[in-house]
């Protein structure tokens, strides 16, 4: 379980190829402190701690992972927002995230906010997947690239979100474009009670 509080990026140094699997070795600053079976979120990407060496650690993206995020995109000396899993003992800054990625979007605008930046997102959506809980709504919250941020002005495929200068420093949004792919997990409360009147209407 994550927070979206991203604690830094990583940087892609290696990319190996096992079948359909991708080894992604990342060095960051906190790689002292892993430990294998460790889970940390990558671009808000559940995945698993399985090599640490030479101040770098290694972690495995699966088929079904690959074709739900942005991972299978990354290249060498690419930024990956990080965060390690949530400590129960203290506040929760974001809200409760997964790590559980639903699909990707794309950033169709960029648009100044006099200091802070507005960022569009698109994303495919199809009645199906808004009966699943996949879609957003105005100040609720969603997770792109494993931030934690609020939306603003939702459509049925789009959002925004506003973007304050502390976050674009210290995030992977300081790379990211229009036309850039992005991770995005939307709220397990509204998939939830998306699945309650499911079951309910039957």
């Amino acid at each position: 379980m994550f927070s979206g509080i991203i604690e830094e990026f990583a940087t892609v140094v290696d990319i190996r190829h096992d079948r359909e699997n991708v080894d992604l070795t990342l060095r960051c600053s906190f790689v002292d402190e892993l430990s294998i079976d460790q889970s940390v979120a990558h671009n808000g990407v559940c995945l698993t701690v399985v090599r640490i060496e030479n101040g770098t650690y290694t972690v495995t993206a699966m088929l079904e992972t690959l074709q739900r995020s942005n991972i299978g995109l990354l290249k060498v000396g690419d930024k990956v927002n990080v965060e390690r899993s949530m400590l129960m003992n203290g506040r929760l800054d974001g809200h409760i995230v997964q790590g559980h990625v639903d699909q990707t979007a794309r950033c169709t605008a960029m648009d100044d906010a006099d200091g802070s930046a507005y960022f569009t997102f698109e994303y495919d959506a199809t009645p199906e997947m808004a009966r699943r809980g996949y879609f957003t709504v105005d100040k609720g919250s969603v997770t792109v690239n494993g931030v934690s941020l609020t939306v603003c002005n939702p459509t049925e495929n789009t959002f925004q979100v506003a973007i304050i200068p502390y976050t674009l420093e210290h995030t992977n949004f300081c790379d990211i474009r229009v036309g850039s792919v992005v991770n995005i997990e939307f709220d397990i409360i509204g998939k939830y009670i998306a699945r309650l009147h499911q079951i309910e209407g039957k």
